[in-house]
């Protein structure tokens, strides 16, 4: 699992928790993180940054901006390069799992339903 329950995060916020480079560590993808992202990617808005990210094709270079961008958006001062060197439990199929699960937790709102889903309205 990319995320660790164990970890205090506010899935509300878009926060997700996880075990990064031997530290409990929070993510999240304040507005100057996708700002960030908006600039690297060249993207004009969320929406399109949304799209990009919604093909589910994602390199290790994007893995890492993700997942520098949300240790920077909770507050973590850290460079890319920094996060290029973590490890994770799972290997880099955790650190892969791991942006995918950020990028749901913010662009799909909070992740009371069965995968990431907002349930629906009664």
């Amino acid at each position: 699992m990319a995320g660790d329950k164990g970890l205090a995060a506010n899935r509300h916020r878009g926060e997700v928790a996880a075990r990064l480079g031997g530290r409990n560590r929070r993510l999240v993808l304040t507005l100057g993180a996708l700002a960030e992202l908006e600039a690297v990617y060249g993207a004009q808005d969320m929406a399109t940054l949304a799209e990009r990210f919604a093909e589910a094709r994602l390199s290790a270079r994007d893995v890492i901006r993700i997942l520098g961008a949300g240790l920077r958006g909770a507050g973590e001062d850290i460079t890319d390069e920094e996060v290029a060197r973590l490890d994770h439990a799972d290997g880099v199929a955790g650190l892969a799992l791991l942006s995918a699960e950020l990028l749901r937790a913010t662009f799909a709102g909070s992740a009371d339903g069965p995968q990431g889903e907002t349930p629906p309205d009664p």
